[in-house]
């Protein structure tokens, strides 16, 4: 069982799709229990302010966590183009290069993040009385950010291979040992915030060992010798290119809810508390659309190494009508749920907490279809090699986010805060279609 991979190569399309996006669906649900066990617990022992303090820096460990994930899917998606090409030197020598340029990157990210996140944190305006808790909690992160990569890209790696079970099983076992450390840190040691990072850190760094364990164990083809360390430019070159665009496709993203935490930032702690727990209420309602998303990379990746284009259209057909049916799904039980949802995962009575949660939700919640289709053009052109048309959708999304911030939220409060997405994904989804039905590869002019 542990071993089983999907065959996404022939053979029908939706069902391996579904079976293949589920263990990434039920990742991501473990991947953000780790957040949001840390919330719950912080909200319920530490109070609002420990919770704000989360949540003041919660965008900047998200930049993180995309900037991880998007980089070790972009490897996998080379990765799993050669797994479909049957090249195996090739699969090894790409995670030879992946290994290189991401331990370059993580060292980078370290360094750099140790430097500047005190001068960040003051640059998105957070307040003064939360600002040390802030820092104290996003800086131990940042630190051991290699624990992220490592995890993000063995995952990446085995589901470029079909695999998409194992990185989940892992996962789910760390994820438990760290709701036993957030309250052994918080409860028997004092730790406050700080503590509730130690055991992020700690839990998903038993993932990471595992899965580096398994990969030597089961999956032999994913193994590099020394010669596979060898340089090569044009390896290297179509590593980072994926990986890096990749990284920043979904950072730049993240990087435009940063400026906007500033703009939310100066409404107060309150509407920081209400915010942060809608936002994860939010994320867990977004897993099927992002499971989807992730599963048609490596679809279209191994098929691309194929040259398989009609699998390559069905297969983003099918996840574009299996998002708008979730977003519909997920409108109705939130337009019923969005409050108390709110109101248990801050552990708060507070009014302006609950109703502003609940109004984000509510809002938000009929767009997830649009947002759903707009990623599965996204990736699936990642997945095709077009890594320029991503970047620049994301660019123009990071711009969006800014013009509210800095315009539309100071006059409008916190309801530009609620539109601000829903607004700029109707744009995008429409830029998006049209570059990706217009690419020659998709419509049959050529094999590149």
């Amino acid at each position: 069982m542990f071993n089983k991979k999907i065959n996404l190569l022939s053979g029908g399309i939706y069902k391996p799709l579904i079976l293949f996006a589920l263990p990434i669906f039920l990742s991501n649900v473990f991947q953000q229990l780790y957040s949001t066990v840390d919330m719950v617990v912080v909200g319920y022992f530490l109070g609002e302010k420990a919770l704000a303090a989360i949540g003041a820096s919660a965008v900047i460990f998200e930049m993180l966590i995309g900037f991880a994930m998007g980089v070790g899917g972009g490897f996998g998606i080379v990765a799993a183009r050669s797994y479909g090409a049957g090249d195996e030197t090739l699969l090894k020598r790409t995670v030879a290069g992946s290994i290189v340029l991401g331990g370059l990157l993580v060292v980078f990210i370290s360094v750099a993040g140790s430097l500047f996140m005190k001068p960040l944190l003051n640059l998105l305006n957070t307040p003064v009385d939360i600002i040390d808790e802030a820092y104290s909690y996003i800086s131990v992160l940042i630190i051991f950010a290699i624990v992220l990569f490592i995890y993000n890209l063995c995952a990446g790696l085995l589901r470029a291979v079909g695999n998409s079970l194992t990185p989940l099983l892992f996962l789910i076992f760390s994820s438990v040992l760290n709701i036993g450390l957030d309250l052994l840190f918080i409860i028997v040691f004092n730790m406050s915030v700080r503590g509730i990072a130690f055991a992020t850190v700690a839990a998903q760094g038993v993932s990471a060992v595992l899965c580096i364990v398994y990969i030597f164990r089961k999956c032999p083809n994913l193994v590099p010798n020394r010669e596979h360390f060898r340089y090569d430019g044009a390896l290297y070159k179509d590593l980072a290119s994926q990986g890096f665009s990749m990284g920043f496709m979904m950072s730049i993203v993240t990087l435009g809810s940063v400026v906007l935490q500033r703009a939310i930032n100066g409404l107060g702690y309150l509407v920081i508390a209400g915010h942060v727990a809608a936002r994860r209420i939010n994320s867990f309602f977004l897993m099927p659309i992002v499971a989807i998303t992730f599963a048609i990379s490596t679809f279209v990746s191994q098929n691309k190494g194929a040259n398989q284009l009609q699998r390559i259209q069905k297969v983003v057909r099918y996840g574009n009508l299996t998002s708008m049916a979730w977003g519909v799904s997920a409108s109705i039980i939130l337009f019923f749920t969005s409050a108390s949802l709110v109101s248990l995962l801050s552990g708060s009575n507070e009014n302006i907490i609950i109703e502003n949660g609940g109004r984000y939700l509510m809002i938000n919640a009929p767009f997830y279809m649009v947002l759903g289709m707009l990623l599965n053009f996204r990736f699936a052109l990642q997945g095709i090699g077009k890594k320029i048309i991503p970047v620049v959708s994301s660019i123009v999304e990071f711009s969006g986010k800014v013009l509210f911030a800095f315009l539309f939220v100071p006059m409008l409060g916190y309801f530009a805060v609620i539109i601000c997405e829903p607004f700029i994904w109707c744009i995008m989804l429409i830029y998006l279609i049209f570059s990706f039905y217009t690419n020659p590869y998709i419509r049959g002019k050529t094999n590149d």
